[in-house]
């Protein structure tokens, strides 16, 4: 990360490097749903070469403008940005060579049609490479707050969830090849410090002040959350 803008690597909000175990190739197309800051999408554009070409996908306007900024600083001719909702991605049929995204499709309300859009942007034999958060036997009340949603928790399924929705859509091959349980601490800064949710409605709420209630979220989700980082190809 050393050559990389600081402002990419500051205000990246990943749960893994969802091209840490590619083989992406010079020359290939990358597509990054929710490219943030930027950050994937330089590493992407380092790994492709300037013979290849990486699109980034957000929704943010305010984003995207960051993203620019940053790939401006890194002298990176091979990006292209676009607006847009991972549900209904603005790129031609059978375009890319790989889709990744870091800790994105769990904020999407419709998870099959995000996997449904991804084959149908993907290449005969493209591959598809995610780091996302899933998750096991939340409380019922998790789900009731949007700002929880927000913070990547309440959003996010059942890993077989996951990868079932994959399954249906035509991805073949899926598989999670890597996965860490956040610990207490990891989820304390999920929901504390890295995300400017309304705690002080939650703490309402529960009538508890906001460093309690950040202790008693944790608390009620250890154990439950994962980090994975899923695989999987279109035939």
């Amino acid at each position: 990360l050393s050559h990389i803008p600081e402002d990419a690597i500051a205000n990246s909000f990943g749960c893994g490097n969802p091209l840490g175990f590619t083989q992406v190739r010079p020359g290939e197309t990358v597509l990054d749903l929710g490219a943030g800051a930027g950050l994937d999408l330089i590493i992407a554009a380092e790994r492709v070469g300037p013979e290849g070409h990486v699109i980034g996908l957000d929704a943010s306007p305010d984003m995207l403008a960051r993203a620019r900024q940053n790939i401006e600083a890194a002298e990176l001719t091979n990006i292209e940005l676009v607006e847009g909702v991972m549900e209904d991605i603005p790129v031609p049929d059978a375009s890319v060579d790989w889709v990744i995204s870091n800790c994105v499709i769990n904020l999407s309300p419709n998870k099959p049609k995000v996997f449904n859009e991804i084959v149908r942007v993907l290449k005969p034999g493209g591959h598809m490479l995610v780091s996302d958060l899933v998750a096991e036997g939340l409380p019922e009340w998790v789900h009731e707050f949007e700002d929880l949603y927000a913070a990547c928790i309440s959003g996010a399924i059942t890993e077989g969830a996951y990868l079932d929705a994959a399954r249906a859509a035509g991805l073949v091959d899926a598989q999670v090849v890597d996965r860490l349980v956040l610990d207490q601490g990891m989820l304390r800064a999920l929901v504390g410090d890295e995300l400017p949710i309304d705690l002080d409605a939650l703490a309402n709420h529960f009538e508890m002040t906001n460093d309690a209630l950040v202790a008693f979220i944790t608390q009620e989700v250890a154990g439950k959350v994962q980090s994975i980082k899923m695989a999987a190809r279109k035939n």
